[in-house]
């Protein structure tokens, strides 16, 4: 099937395969010649339309030396899928970056050379997916983000959440009340709109709360994001708050950034009758990023400057006995340390520490433990916390990259040798080998706890690897004994420990030290921490494994991990994160020496 020309460009019609299978559709227009070719401009349409509804502007931007994508996301437009359905607000994230590793490896247009542009739902996964994937696109301009929508139903969210809960977390799906007449002024646009067979007017309930959550996430977090960035917003919108764009705004850390706001624009902002004033915002943007060179804001010093580390040292602080927090924090940690007792997991996170090795393992295997009914009632409580639950999913993700990196390895011909740096028990690693068909030459399991090298030792044993594995009590910022370490790593992972430590130093040389160990084309699987809701929770009321201090973290952008991993000498290639943009894993290659 191919349709009629939208533009007065050519069009070329096609489908890339997500990671689940999924064969999504989306429209190409090539610049008009490729010897003057400067970059690309990808297009996200709002929620409930489609590419071709934003296809417009393939012309009205008047920028022919890019090609121009847009794509129409699973469930909407020509696309498959139950309409206004995606497995998760997150599976959608996800698809943004596989289309953006399929335009590199199709298109040959790198991620460098691409500008977004992004309306309403489209521009709340757009700045999510730079949120949490930290690409190193030219640029974006996201037009009346939804970060908030105006649901005029009082309580409707709340409602939602209800019934989904009720229904067993089955979701359902919320039909759009948003007629044409409120999204423009334009009335070919408001003809088209209600003549468009290919409108999706029903979303999905799970997706609704998604979007509602990453929004809250984004904006509150929205210092993480350094790329250059414009807003758009519509002065008489119907349909979405602007007040959380403005916040979003205030808050980015972009260098170049601009806000623009538009008086009398209804919320299809690109699609109004006066849009050409916003086009022309836009265009000019663009302009300006492509005769600029490219580099990307250094933030290898975050540790010592910025909102997180401002984040860190405000809950490393003492509150004043006086302050109503301070009594409702001590009253939490008396609560804890009571209910202890009853609980394995709070009782085992007291002895050894709340981030230790032990604790960690005893999460993973998921299995409430306590004194008596209540007791398991309390373990399973504490066991479905959300970040132990972002914590099992981090540990899905580890298995399934090493994996891929163990299959990467194996296809350059070199040996399979893994080394874990700071194992704990070593179970998300030995579960990753007995998924795996291939079977690694060598296992080497470090860890500086005791506790941690006994017990590991002891699943080695119970897994009958003992001549294939080993455990020893090493340091993982000895950046010698890295870079000594027997055999030769061609897979090492790095899970769950930088995460601990704040100063950037520490990770440098133990970084320095895996890449003075590793050989070109050897993988290096590492997490970080971007996000997380209960950091106050952590710092005032759970204690860490060294000695019973407090469990104050500062969490890492994923920009400043990625760099410091480039910094020793890796390229990092793919990555994973959890639903709630906790914790990600990525898998990067030891460039060449």
């Amino acid at each position: 099937m191919t349709t009629p020309p939208l533009t007065r460009r050519a069009l070329q019609e096609h489908h890339f395969r997500t990671h689940d299978g999924v064969e999504l559709f989306y429209r190409h227009w090539p610049a008009a010649s490729p010897a003057t070719r400067r970059g690309a401009i990808v297009l996200f349409h709002r929620g409930h339309e489609h590419s071709g509804r934003m296809a417009h502007l393939v012309d009205e931007l008047k920028l022919p030396d890019f090609d121009v994508f847009a794509w129409d996301a699973r469930g909407h437009g020509r696309s498959p899928g139950e309409r206004g359905f995606s497995p998760s607000f997150g599976t959608s994230v996800r698809d943004i970056q596989t289309f953006m590793e399929h335009l590199d490896q199709v298109h040959q247009t790198p991620i460098e050379d691409i500008y977004v542009i992004a309306q309403s739902v489209g521009a709340v996964l757009v700045s999510t997916w730079v949120h949490d994937y930290a690409p190193r696109i030219r640029g974006m301009s996201l037009a009346s983000p939804a970060f908030q929508v105006k649901l005029y139903v009082p309580f409707a969210r709340t409602g939602i959440k209800l019934l989904t809960a009720l229904r067993g977390g089955k979701p359902f799906f919320v039909n759009s009340y948003v007629k044409a007449k409120f999204l423009t002024h334009d009335a070919e646009r408001i003809k088209s709109f209600e003549a468009d067979p290919l409108i999706t007017r029903p979303i999905a309930s799970h997706i609704l709360l998604g979007l509602y959550e990453a929004a809250e996430r984004v904006v509150a977090d929205a210092a993480a994001i350094t790329v250059p960035t414009q807003v758009l917003i519509s002065g008489a919108d119907w349909v979405v708050h602007g007040k959380p764009q403005r916040m979003f705004f205030a808050r980015l850390s972009s260098r170049i950034k601009e806000l623009h706001e538009l008086p009398g624009f209804y919320h299809d902002t690109l699609g109004e009758r006066d849009r050409q004033q916003a086009v022309h915002k836009i265009r000019a943007f663009v302009d300006r990023l492509f005769t600029l060179p490219t580099q990307a804001a250094d933030v290898r010093d975050a540790h010592q400057r910025g909102h997180t580390f401002d984040e860190s040292r405000t809950l490393g602080t003492p509150l004043p006995f006086w302050s109503p927090r301070a009594w409702y924090w001590a009253t939490t940690r008396a609560s804890l340390k009571l209910t202890a007792p009853l609980s394995m997991g709070l009782r085992l996170g007291h002895a050894t520490g709340f981030d230790s090795g032990s604790t960690l393992d005893y999460v993973y295997r998921n299995t409430p433990q306590g004194l008596g009914p209540l007791g398991r009632l309390v373990d399973a409580n504490y066991l479905n916390s959300i970040g132990w639950r972002g914590i099992r999913q981090r540990k899905l993700n580890v298995e399934e990259l090493l994996q891929e990196a163990m299959h990467r390895v194996r296809g350059k011909g070199l040996p399979l040798n893994l080394m874990d740096i700071a194992a704990g028990h070593g179970r998300y690693v030995l579960d990753a080998v007995a998924q795996s068909t291939l079977k690694p030459d060598h296992i080497l399991l470090r860890d500086y706890s005791d506790i941690n090298v006994r017990d590991g030792s002891r699943l080695i044993e119970s897994r009958g690897l003992q001549g294939v594995a080993k455990f020893v009590k090493a340091d993982a910022f000895d950046r010698v004994s890295l870079t000594n370490a027997t055999p030769t790593p061609t897979v090492a992972v790095v899970s769950g420990l930088y995460e601990l430590f704040s100063d950037n130093a520490l990770l440098t040389r133990s970084l320095a030290g895996l890449a003075d160990a590793m050989p070109e084309g050897a993988c290096l699987v590492y997490t970080g921490q971007p996000w997380h809701p209960q950091l106050e929770l952590i710092a005032r009321a759970l204690t860490s494994h060294r000695q019973g201090q407090a469990w104050v973290m500062r969490r890492r952008t994923q920009l400043e991990m990625d760099q410091l991993v480039a910094a020793a000498g890796f390229r990092k290639i793919t990555q994973r994160v959890d639903e709630w943009g906790i914790f990600t894993v990525s898998l990067a290659v030891r460039r060449p020496l």
